[in-house]
């Protein structure tokens, strides 16, 4: 894990540690991608810049028709966006089915770009957007490069060592386009895309809806994303009838180049874009695109918008002073650790529970400066001036049990207990933002907590009884 981890203020001391430390160091925002890598080894350095709290990056604005993101912009930040729904909605449905509130709240977009996985969601409908990228560095002028240029492979990019992406910007969908993103996966939530589909199509003028342009972006199925030239190419000047919607998919199969592995098989992944393909077509031209978008996205922010700007600056010492649970604390020599094993190793709270520590399970959820998020993904030095809440102070100061609680107590919800502590706090998590949930979106606040015991009709009721 890491040795050495700053947390500069401002973007120009950001990339001038980046141009003095060059490949030995790594930009950390969401770390929900970087934690990980660096754990399996797949990324050796050494030395972490931690750029999530510089003022102005994580902003989201649209001017004059074109959405800019900074490199701070989460994923759940996009999802609560109405200029992202509404003019870049292929991406907000792409941020909504990235792994669950507790990793959308971390997660930044542009992490999802830089770690260059042809299954990544985001990256397919933003080419699709014919997105670009803003690289800046100490040393060198900014440059602005187009997805084809940027992604090389694989979790290969054009970023050079001293460079971090600055901005993320895309032509908004106009009044006559309409675009989706749509998903395949082994599971409803927390699912790595087995394929990925974006479609945008331009209508064009006059009454008879023709396609005036359409682009087609494939994810899952190459070592980047692909964008489907001859089925784009094809729909131009069509009507959408049934017919076209098919050939438009047969040749969007055609340019898939998947491969086998432990998800899926290649034949497989070629038959699932063509029938993605013409089901993202349908939606389109029957305006259906918008189906089942949640009115209240579920975000686990508990009343607030986004993270406070807490001081970055971490004690010469290497200890970090935050506030747990209500009460000052600093904690000594936990460079180098995850929050989750800061607090049950260093401030000896075990109740936050370690499942899988790959943010898969849930069972370390925590609340940072009131947001939930996967502490077994967080760096423990990201805590420095910030109020984390565990399940130990979930409750009363006087030792009363949180409502939340309570309810799991008189539902016999608690099974083996492992989880529990991660279903409560998303569970009191979601009644702060929406205290009167309706059981769909109760479902979605739990989407990133696991139970092994698959209990979770008794869970539910709790939940629904604890809004009662």
């Amino acid at each position: 894990m890491w040795q050495t981890y700053y947390a500069p203020a401002s973007l120009a001391e950001a990339l001038e540690l980046l141009a003095r430390h060059g490949d030995a160091c790594r930009i950390v925002a969401g770390g929900t991608d970087l934690i990980l890598e660096l754990e399996r080894g797949v990324r050796r350095q050494e030395i972490m810049v931690d750029v999530s709290r510089i003022a102005g990056l994580d902003n989201l604005t649209l001017r004059a028709g074109i959405l800019s993101l900074g490199p701070l912009v989460t994923h759940n930040q996009v999802v609560a966006s109405p200029d992202a729904v509404a003019r870049a909605f292929p991406l907000a449905r792409a941020c909504w089915l990235v792994g669950a509130p507790q990793i959308r709240n971390r997660g930044t977009v542009a992490g999802n770009l830089v770690t260059a996985s042809p299954a990544n969601d985001t990256i397919t409908p933003l080419w699709a957007m014919d997105a670009t990228l803003t690289l800046s560095s100490r040393n060198r002028s900014s440059r602005t490069l187009p997805f084809d240029q940027f992604f090389l492979g694989v979790r290969r990019t054009a970023l050079a060592p001293d460079e971090m992406v600055t901005s993320i910007d895309m032509p908004a969908l106009g009044a006559n386009e309409r675009g989706t993103f749509l998903k395949l996966g082994l599971r409803q939530a927390q699912a790595i895309s087995v394929v990925n589909v974006a479609v945008i199509v331009d209508f064009g003028p006059g009454p008879e809806a023709r396609v005036g342009r359409a682009r087609i972006a494939l994810g899952s199925v190459a070592p980047t994303i692909l964008r489907a030239a001859q089925a784009e190419a094809y729909l131009a000047g069509q009507r959408l009838r049934d017919e076209v919607i098919e050939g438009a998919a047969e040749l969007a199969a055609a340019a898939a180049r998947p491969i086998s592995d432990v998800r899926a098989g290649a034949d497989y992944r070629r038959d699932m874009i063509r029938v993605m393909t013409a089901r993202a077509l349908r939606q389109l031209r029957d305006g259906t695109e918008c189906a089942g978008w949640p009115e209240r996205p579920v975000l686990l922010w508990g009343g607030r918008n986004r993270l406070p700007a807490a001081s970055p600056a971490l004690p010469a010492s290497g200890d970090i002073e935050f506030t747990l649970n209500g009460q000052p604390i600093r904690l000594r020599g936990v460079h180098g650790k995850t929050l989750l094993r800061a607090l049950r190793e260093d401030a000896g709270l075990t109740g936050t529970k370690e499942g899988c520590a790959e943010g898969e399970c849930g069972a370390c959820t925590v609340w940072l400066d009131g947001k939930a998020v996967m502490s077994c993904l967080v760096p423990a030095e990201r805590a420095q001036g910030c109020q984390v809440v565990t399940v130990e102070g979930l409750g009363g100061a006087g030792g009363e049990l949180h409502p939340v609680q309570q309810a799991f107590i008189e539902a016999a919800a608690v099974q083996c207990g492992y989880c529990t502590p991660g279903f409560l706090m998303s569970a009191a998590n979601l009644l702060e933002e929406l205290p009167h949930p309706t059981q769909d979106e109760i479902r979605q606040a739990l989407t990133g907590n696991l139970c092994r015991c698959t209990g979770y009709y008794k869970i539910l009721e709790a939940v629904e009884k604890a809004v009662r």
